[in-house]
């Protein structure tokens, strides 16, 4: 796979059907591969690839599946060859801001399925902004 035009924000879309075409794939792995594949050029972030999965599962192009990984429907293989357009740059509403804030959520969802090491230095500060929303919602 090569950059190319689809680099970046503009073909996330893309990358993601087409790194699921070869096998099922957690946010975070694909986040992961981006990465590589990109010799760490752009790694895209949570508050992307998971509204971009959660899209594609509601097109019927992606399925998420109990084990937490994502794979291309019989459409979604179809689609897989197409290019797609750009996507739009941050939330601009609170309905936006709380689908990104759980994007992140599923991404140290993912972290901590994975016993990902990078989790473990951050769990104190993860608590503290768990107590601040706790105190929003009582």
């Amino acid at each position: 796979m090569h950059i190319g035009r689809h680099g970046r924000r503009g073909g996330l879309r893309y990358w993601i059907l087409s790194m699921l075409r070869d096998k099922a794939l957690t946010g975070a792995e694909i986040m992961d591969q981006v990465e590589s594949v990109t010799m760490g050029w752009w790694r895209p972030s949570p508050g992307s690839v998971y509204p971009m999965l959660d899209a594609l599962v509601q097109e019927g192009l992606v399925r998420k599946r109990e084990d937490g990984k994502y794979e291309l429907t019989a459409d979604g293989k179809a689609a897989a060859d197409w290019p797609f357009g750009a996507l739009r740059r941050g939330p601009r509403t609170l309905e936006e801001m709380i689908d990104e804030m759980s994007s992140y959520i599923s991404y140290f969802e993912d972290l901590k399925k994975a016993n990902d090491p990078r989790l473990a230095a951050h769990l104190d500060k993860i608590r503290r902004l768990s107590e601040r929303l706790s105190s929003i919602v009582s």
